[in-house]
């Protein structure tokens, strides 16, 4: 366990890294500008170069809001799962919810397949996309919570939502098989995730979700705290485990579906994010995760998204692909380093 110094000079220097990663990420794309140039548009100075101002405020720095918002998002839902199961494999997407996500995203691109005489299947565009998606999650963590209102093992509960999550993947392969090349091509793309397509309207929307879920996660701290050490120990500490679950689970469908639904699936950085931040913090103390998942979830996603930006080229690959091409080594790496899993 570190003390009060070390914490704090971990925050500050995550705060910085936070600060220039994001600088870059601005500076660094198919057109390079210059570092000092984006500092003085990003602190209210005007730029010789107007299409430089240009291309910052309506693409770069949307775009780099967007990785901080999901970064931080999918790292603090999986910290949540982690630790409401005890399980260091559990992500924000054990529930199904994302599942749930990528079912309404799939239903509105491929249905026009299956259901050619509705109407409301003509329209897809990034917002029809959100809202699909939006809706889809809604439905699996409604679903969920019936369950976790019935259900008293967590693990059952675990387990039933990798169930959802399976029956809704096993009908987006249904839609699959049944969809022409044109639609499949365009759900596959959805599916890769990308940080790069909303507006100020819709990051504004995004920013609220995030919000939300993270004033119920620390809300949710305390009970966090007790549920390490078991669930029988936690009530002896008085924690209300049917609220404090329904809290958490919550938190995460928030989290995980509002993302999904912005973003797309994107994988890895629930799951990793909450390991290397107890490594490198020492501890298991949820006031002090809850906070430096949020920031570390946001540096790591800024730099996937540097990379996947390909600086200097007009190609961007994958988000989905570079989190885990990039992140798994480092988490190996650094789980064979300590030779144990701090949890």
């Amino acid at each position: 366990m570190g003390s009060a110094n070390t914490y704090r000079l971990n925050f500050i220097l995550l705060f910085v890294a936070l600060l220039l990663c994001t600088g870059i990420n601005i500076s660094l794309g198919s057109v390079s500008i210059p570092l000092e140039e984006t500092f003085t548009s990003l602190f209210g100075g005007t730029l010789e170069n107007t299409s430089w101002d240009y291309i910052l405020w309506n693409y770069r720095i949307p775009k780099a809001f967007t990785a901080i918002l999901v970064g931080s998002g999918l790292a603090l839902s999986g910290l949540l799962m982690q630790t409401l199961f005890r399980n260091p494999l559990a992500g924000p997407f054990v529930l199904g919810i994302s599942s749930g996500a990528s079912l309404g995203a799939a239903l509105l691109i491929m249905g026009a397949s299956l259901f050619s005489g509705l109407s409301i299947f003509s329209f897809v565009n990034d917002v029809s996309l959100a809202i699909a998606a939006s809706i889809g999650s809604f439905l699996v963590l409604m679903a969920v919570m019936v369950v976790a209102s019935r259900v008293k093992d967590t693990m059952t509960l675990l387990i039933i939502g990798l169930m959802f999550g399976s029956i809704t993947a096993a009908i987006v392969s249904v839609l699959s098989y049944f969809t022409d090349a044109e639609k499949l091509q365009q759900y596959i793309y959805w599916s890769f995730g990308s940080v790069g397509n909303l507006s100020w309207s819709q990051l504004s929307l995004l920013l609220g979700i995030i919000f939300i879920g993270t004033i119920l996660s620390l809300v949710s701290a305390k009970s966090l705290n007790a549920l390490l050490l078991g669930e029988n120990y936690a009530q002896s500490l008085g924690v209300n485990l049917k609220k404090s679950r329904f809290y958490i689970i919550i938190a995460t469908g928030i989290l995980a579906g509002g993302i999904t639904a912005f973003a797309g699936p994107i994988a890895f950085i629930g799951l990793a994010v909450p390991h290397l931040t107890r490594q490198i913090f020492n501890t298991t103390d949820h006031r002090i995760l809850l906070p430096a998942v949020l920031i570390y979830g946001a540096i790591l996603m800024l730099l996937c998204d540097t990379v996947a930006q390909l600086p200097g080229s007009a190609n961007v690959l994958p988000i989905n692909a570079i989190t885990s091409i990039l992140g798994a080594p480092v988490v190996i790496w650094l789980l064979v380093r300590k030779r144990k899993m701090v949890f």
